[in-house]
Parts: structure tokens; C-alpha cells; sequence
């Protein structure tokens, strides 16, 4: 298998003081797995998914995303990855939904009828074609959700992080994006890489399962 990332004994603070450290067994994650990482609110999920990007840069512990070092040579490897923040509204920058889904196409100057067929298709699968022309700001929270989510997708990343993705979203929905997540995995051998407080949720999804807690992450297959 190939392996996408790897993360080993990390430990950041943050400017609050707050010292944050994510000791055990290393964290990996193979080509076209389906990962979960399950733990509390404060457990570390989010600082482990943030090191991996590239916007935490740990004082301690080592950390591989296809090859490189994120915080040092992102601008290597960011066209493989899409993200889904646990906080949208800092993602979500385009003044309308069209806009925001297709910022990344754009920015990576791909042609505009490439660039409208590929928004067209993921907000029609996502479920949100009839938000495309809606200003994202005055959306409810899972409908932001969804747009995040199809902003992440609309590149067909190689890895997707996604930061409790499904707060906010009714049962229905969830269980939908589960679903295309799944479909996702299979259709491109995308990785995905998944927290969640939630154990049915994890369970659901992922190949593998890490759990955090106490500054430990451990393994459950």
C-alpha cells in the first residue's frame, strides 16, 4: 500500500499556553483508506487534523503528508487535499455558492467549462444545486456545511480532512453523506481521514479507528 501520511509523538502549544501533546502509536493512513478519529471535545482531533495541514507546526514529533513536511512544503502538495473545517465560516469566502465551490478550480486555472460542469455535478450530488446562486452567509449552518463539503470534493482530492463534518446536519442528511463519502472512497480511491465524537458514526465509515484520549491516541480496527 502507499502510505499519504504519517504522524508520530506530537506536541504543540498553543499562545494561550495550552499544551497540547498526541502521544502513542503513530498515526498513518494508506492510499484509499477510510479513517475515523474518535474522541472528545478537546481531545486533540482537530490538532492532529490541523498539524497534517500544515497550519500547526508541532515543537516535537514528526509528521509526512505525500512526502514532504506540510508546514514547510505545502504549496507542494495543497492541490491533493481538500478540507472540511469544524468552523465553515472560515472557509466559506465566495459571494455566492457557485462562487465559493468553484474558487479552488479557479484559482488552480482550470478552463471555465471544466470548471462549471465539475460545480454543476458535486451540487447536484451534495443535494444543494437550488442554493448556487444564495449568498453562503445567510445559510443555515448544515446547509454551510454542505457547501464546505462540496468545495472539498470538487477537485476529486487524493485526501480529504474533515473536521466533524456532520454537526449541524439532520439525521437524513448525514446518513447521505456518509453514503457519497463511501461512494467517493471507492469511485477514486480517495483517502479520508474523519473525526468525530460520535462511535455509530465512526463505525459507519472507517476502515480503521483511532481513538484519543487523555493526550494517547490507540488504535481500533
Amino acid at each position: 500500500m502507499n502510505e499519504i501520511v504519517r504522524v508520530s509523538g506530537i506536541r504543540h502549544v498553543f499562545p494561550d499556553g495550552t499544551n497540547v501533546g498526541i502521544k502513542g502509536i503513530d498515526f498513518s493512513a494508506e492510499q484509499g483508506e477510510k479513517i475515523a478519529i474518535l474522541g472528545h471535545n478537546g481531545s486533540g482531533k482537530s490538532t492532529l487534523l490541523n498539524t497534517i495541514l500544515g497550519i500547526i507546526t508541532p515543537l516535537e514529533g514528526e509528521i509526512s503528508v505525500f512526502g514532504v513536511n506540510p508546514s514547510r512544503e505545502y504549496s507542494k502538495i495543497w492541490h491533493k487535499i481538500g478540507v472540511v473545517f469544524q468552523n465553515v465560516d472560515e472557509q466559506i469566502i465566495g459571494p455566492t455558492v457557485w462562487d465559493d465551490i468553484a474558487f479552488s478550480m479557479r484559482n488552480y486555472g482550470y478552463k471555465e467549462d471544466q470548471i462549471n460542469d465539475a460545480v454543476e455535478n458535486i451540487l447536484m450530488e451534495i443535494g444543494i444545486y437550488h442554493l448556487k446562486d444564495k449568498i453562503p452567509h445567510y445559510l443555515s449552518g448544515g446547509e454551510k456545511k454542505k457547501i464546505a463539503l462540496a468545495g472539498a470534493l470538487v477537485m476529486k482530492p487524493q485526501l480529504l480532512l474533515l473536521d466533524e463534518p456532520l454537526d449541524g446536519l439532520d439525521p437524513q442528511s448525514k446518513t447521505y453523506i456518509l453514503n457519497l463519502l463511501i461512494n467517493k472512497n471507492q469511485e477514486f480511491k480517495m483517502t479520508i481521514i474523519f473525526t468525530t465524537h460520535d462511535y455509530s458514526t465512526a463505525h459507519y465509515i472507517a476502515d480503521t479507528i483511532y481513538t484519543l484520549e487523555g493526550g494517547k491516541i490507540n488504535i481500533k480496527r
